[in-house]
């Protein structure tokens, strides 16, 4: 809706999408040339990654095909994060001075969603591909600043503490809004008054299934005594 009401008053942004691999651009490039231009559903089809709910996503693709929006790919793929992973930061292009606060709470997020079963190696090598990811989403964002920006990316991607806000330029970060989409209750319900975002959305709490409960080794039974 708020995507609506801004092209309903005139705007015309680029839409820049974590849910697009940054190399396929010239795929939804090729696709926008031909004639008749494709849907959103082709579009996503031929571009779009496995592991995203696509229904939440298909109206904002379908809304900037209809107002001739750039559609922009922006997120770094599994298969260049593994090599940031490897080789680090500044030997993959990435700026490698990433404050030691923002790698701390990164890798500490990212041990607590995979149930605490990585190691803090692990998690930190794992929180350089997150960073990666937000400095291209950033770059991504400012290069298209001057027609203004809608950018779709994970809570965490977008937060103003450590993620891809702290890589805008700081006159860019200063006119940028950040919305935050929570569930009441949990662990989030207080992270807007720490600074995280600058808007917040509020859903009720959405019944599901512990994540971790599947991941969890069972408790190893006891010898019964001979």
């Amino acid at each position: 809706q708020a995507f609506e009401t801004l092209l309903a008053g005139g705007a015309r942004p680029a839409l820049v999408m974590e849910q697009f691999d940054r190399e396929r651009q010239p795929v939804i490039d090729a696709l926008r040339e031909k004639s008749p231009p494709p849907d959103a559903d082709a579009l996503i089809s031929a571009a779009g990654g496995a592991g995203w709910e696509w229904r939440h996503y298909r109206p904002f693709v379908a809304l900037a095909l209809q107002h001739g929006l750039p559609i922009v790919a922006a997120n770094v793929s599994r298969e260049e994060a593994r090599r940031v992973m490897a080789a680090g930061l500044q030997a993959s292009g990435f700026d490698a001075d990433v404050a030691p606060d923002v790698l701390l709470a990164l890798a500490a997020d990212i041990e607590d969603s995979h149930c605490g079963l990585i190691d803090g190696a692990t998690a930190r090598r794992m929180a350089l591909a997150q960073v990666a990811r937000d400095q291209a989403m950033a770059a991504a964002v400012d290069r298209h600043a001057g027609r203004g920006v809608v950018l779709l990316a994970g809570n965490g991607h977008v937060r103003t503490d450590i993620g891809v806000p702290r890589w805008l330029p700081a006159d860019l970060r200063a006119r940028t809004r950040v919305v935050g989409a929570l569930e009441s209750g949990g662990a989030t319900e207080g992270s807007e008054a720490a600074g995280t975002y600058d808007t917040v959305l509020r859903s009720p709490a959405q019944p599901r299934p512990d994540p971790c409960a599947g991941l969890r080794m069972p408790a190893t039974p006891h010898a019964k005594p001979g």
